[in-house]
């Protein structure tokens, strides 16, 4: 569970210092459907937007005021992510109800399986042809989302 913590965790050190806006043609691609993030949207969202509204030692509304954005379209938008969610439906739906369509690309968690590779790959394939998106919609799962990222065709 630590994996999917950590991850929210270094993509939320990513938002509040800056380096998001200060390299915005940074891609990062986020593995376990960017961890915990889908499941805290309304901490992410409307919780961080009180940052400093609460009595603190320090004046955290300094922190929003430097950002571009808000916390939570930083999370939706600007990281990519993958799908490797050792065969979950649930984490499944929240990272696709989460994160835009374009942003979101094939992984499996491959070879950390106990058949050593095929069973998430398999898993996750079914999961999401069992979702109902329009065809087009997978392809940019499977391989198109990361053409785009990485400026590589996969061949057909």
């Amino acid at each position: 569970m630590g994996w999917s913590y950590e991850t929210t965790a270094a993509m939320a050190r990513l938002v509040f210092s800056g380096r998001l806006d200060k390299y915005s043609n940074l891609k990062i691609i986020t593995h376990h459907f960017g961890g915990i993030a889908p499941m805290l949207e309304g901490r992410i969202g409307p919780g961080w937007d009180q940052l400093g509204a609460r009595i603190s030692d320090e004046d955290l509304s300094k922190v929003l005021k430097s950002l571009k954005k808000r916390p939570l379209d930083y999370f939706k938008h600007d990281f990519y992510t993958d799908t490797a969610v050792f065969g979950g439906v649930p984490a499944t739906q929240a990272g696709l109800a989460f994160y835009d369509l374009d942003k979101i690309v094939f992984a499996s968690a491959c070879p950390f399986d106990p058949e050593q590779g095929p069973m998430y790959t398999r898993e996750t394939l079914r999961i999401l042809e069992d979702i109902d998106l329009p065809k087009a919609d997978k392809v940019k799962i499977w391989h198109g989302n990361l053409e785009a990222v990485t400026g590589v065709k996969f061949p057909s």
